[in-house]
């Protein structure tokens, strides 16, 4: 476990990016914490580095694809009632991408997400700074996470 405070929202954003970098594809990243903890922040540097600069909380439509280098395929569990409404969309087919894959609000979904994974759970709200603390599930997230 690695345990990283941002003070500010573009702290957040640069540790998105360093994190992307770091990350072998398929990847896949389940995000925990509140509303406002700064997942979706964390999500834009990813997206920045990849070279989209359109990442934005998919509440609504579940996912967002986003056609970058490497791809980046953003889901948000917000809204589900479990699982299989994840899985309705072809989560399955998404996994099996070559792409980094996001998953905020994992805590919603436990029983989707894969045997390895990087866990990052963020807690903070309004100007306090973000704490991320990153958990590696599986070999390749432990460097991963050694990396940042």
């Amino acid at each position: 476990m690695k345990t990283i405070v941002c003070k500010t929202e573009q702290e957040t954003e640069a540790l998105g990016r360093r994190l992307v970098r770091a990350l072998p594809v398929p990847s896949f990243v389940a995000l925990y914490g509140d509303l406002g903890a700064g997942k979706t922040a964390l999500v834009r540097g990813m997206g920045a580095e990849t070279g989209t600069l359109e990442v934005r909380s998919p509440t609504f439509t579940i996912v967002h694809e986003y056609e970058t280098s490497p791809r980046l395929i953003h889901f948000d569990a917000y809204r589900l009632g479990d699982a299989e409404e994840l899985f309705g969309i072809g989560f399955e087919e998404y996994l099996a991408q070559d792409a980094i894959l996001v998953l905020e609000w994992a805590e919603r979904v436990p029983e989707a997400l894969p045997n390895e994974r990087l866990e990052i759970f963020l807690s903070g709200s309004g100007d306090e700074p973000r704490t991320l603390e990153f958990h590696p599930i599986g070999a390749q997230y432990e460097s991963v996470v050694g990396a940042l």
